[in-house]
């Protein structure tokens, strides 16, 4: 019998084996978010170079974003109902796999439907990723989840703050180092023709070849990690998971998920629309230089990378609800002042720094949280990452398009947006709160003669399946004899008892729970 729906699970309380070890499958699964940081982030410091390569405006190419974003959409629904069925490593490592492929074949590419379906693939991949890695951690520690959950997303938080140096500053001072150090090694002795031609090959490649390769490279060493614990793992890993099955699903399973998902949609959506327009905001708004609003962007995400990175040692004490209720806390009180003071500098830098750090642990307490209080399977995941993918694709969008349409700059539409998913995930926490603690139903009405002879332990009996009383029991009960079809009295067999003459107590006739055992003895004291 489960527990009764809405009250807090117990789930299981250590990390759950696999043929890699908990900690093997934890550090990959940090290294496949970084590399899914890495790999969402580099299209950014390196969208022009892939315009020159497919010989397009930057303008006429913007609608790769959208392709990524549709393909992760589909990705992470593909993914959740993949995950109950197949191996959980090996769909990581397919999904890492492709991620590699499409990101090796960017550079060369040059062709722009071929640009459009190698963005679509990466973002199903990806997609299939997100879903999946947050269920193999949840799966693999349990209730212990909370540092092992915000390490993941820390890692996912550094790829994409790391990609942008890598892309640009620290590979094009590289290969001018590495340039002169062979220049003048090839002066002081003679090299092999193979050797020339690898150092010319290397140095031919520009920093935005590199940056593809180094990503896909590291990606893919991460696959192949995968892959062999797929091999080395058990002959029954084709099943579903053990997680599955573990948790019963609370008494508003589906309700409760589906607010998740608006969660994150309101969540995801402003953090990644305010990422993105921060910097020209503070030029329209604040009268910046592209200095200073470059530093008000990197000061969101340096604040956002930095604060994950704590939550790691916050989350071994903190519950995952009192993480989030701070997070919604400090998002409110930031965007009212950015809203209603946007235009002050101090409230600008101290709201942005604020802003960022309240929203660091919000997606991955919030997957901790409702872990708590029902199953989460394969679809429910897939449910929460479609909101947030989808909360990602729409909100920046929807932002930019006000943006453009509000041209004399009147109305901080980026500042009003943050406003509105902070006071919209203010209503919705205590909502689902309320809902995954909601006690279960009460007992069905019973006639006032059961209430009497049961009392109010009746649903104990295991035997029975609904553990009501009908009609058929008081009739046995009140029988006299049993009789054949003829109507005469049967033949007993000996040694069999009957309600006349027990040799046993009655309670083996009617082979009935003990409420009925109590019931026939008082009958047979009164007759």
């Amino acid at each position: 019998m489960t527990p009764a729906a809405g009250k807090k699970l117990r789930p299981q309380t250590g990390p759950r084996g696999s043929s890699g070890g908990p900690w093997v499958d934890t550090a990959l699964l940090c290294g496949a978010f970084l590399g899914l940081g890495m790999g969402i982030a580099v299209l950014g410091p390196t969208f022009k170079e892939v315009a020159v390569n497919v010989n397009r405006n930057l303008s006429d190419i913007s609608y790769i974003f959208a392709g990524r974003s549709l393909g992760y959409l589909g990705g992470s629904l593909v993914g959740g109902l993949l995950f109950d069925h197949t191996d959980h490593h090996l769909l990581i490592g397919i999904s890492t796999l492709m991620t590699a492929l499409g990101l090796y074949s960017i550079p060369w590419c040059t062709k722009t439907p071929l640009l459009m379906a190698l963005m679509s693939l990466i973002g199903l991949s990806m997609g299939i990723l997100d879903t999946g890695g947050n269920l193999l951690i949840l799966m693999t520690w349990g209730e212990r989840v909370g540092p092992y959950m915000q390490a993941l997303h820390f890692s996912f938080a550094l790829g994409a703050f790391l990609t942008p140096i890598l892309a640009k500053p620290l590979l094009g001072g590289l290969q001018k180092a590495l340039a002169g150090v062979w220049a003048g090694a090839g002066g002081n002795r003679s090299e092999t023709g193979a050797w020339s031609r690898v150092q010319a090959a290397a140095l031919s490649l520009s920093p935005f070849v590199w940056t593809y390769l180094i990503i896909a490279t590291f990606v893919l060493l991460v696959s192949v990690a995968f892959l062999v614990i797929y091999l080395r793992s058990r002959p029954d890993r084709g099943g579903p998971g053990p997680s599955s099955q573990e948790s019963p699903f609370a008494r508003h399973h589906s309700v409760l998920m589906c607010l998740l998902s608006l969660f994150f949609f309101c969540y995801v959506g402003a953090e990644v629309a305010y990422g993105s327009y921060i910097f020209t905001f503070a030029k329209d708004f604040a009268d910046m230089d592209d200095n200073q609003a470059a530093g008000l962007n990197s000061l969101f995400w340096g604040t956002f990378a930095a604060v994950r990175g704590l939550a790691i040692f916050f989350a071994a004490c903190l519950l995952p609800g009192t993480m989030i209720l701070l997070s919604v806390v400090g998002c409110t009180a930031a965007s009212l002042a950015l809203t209603f003071y946007h235009t002050d500098l101090t409230v600008l830098w101290l709201g942005t720094g604020l802003y960022g750090a309240s929203m660091a642990t919000t997606f991955p307490s919030g997957v901790t949280w409702v872990k708590q209080y029902t199953a989460t399977t394969g679809r429910g995941a897939a449910l929460f990452v479609f909101g947030a993918a989808l909360g990602e694709m729409v909100v920046p969008a929807t932002v930019g398009f006000l943006q453009g349409a509000e041209s004399d700059g009147g109305q901080p539409v980026l500042m009003l947006t943050a406003l509105a998913a902070s006071v919209a995930t203010a209503v919705l926490f205590p909502v689902m709160y309320r809902l995954a603690t909601a006690t279960s139903r009460p007992a069905t009405t019973r006639g006032e003669d059961q209430t009497a002879l049961l009392g109010s332990r009746a649903d104990e009996d295991g035997e029975e399946d609904d553990g009501e009383w009908n009609d058929a029991d008081f009739e046995v009960i009140e029988m006299s004899d049993v009789r054949d079809e003829a109507g005469k009295p049967a033949a007993k067999a000996k040694g069999q008892p009957s309600p006349e003459h027990p040799l046993l107590p009655p309670i083996a006739y009617l082979g009935g729970s003990p409420k009925k055992k109590l019931l026939l003895l008082e009958r047979e004291k009164n007759d």
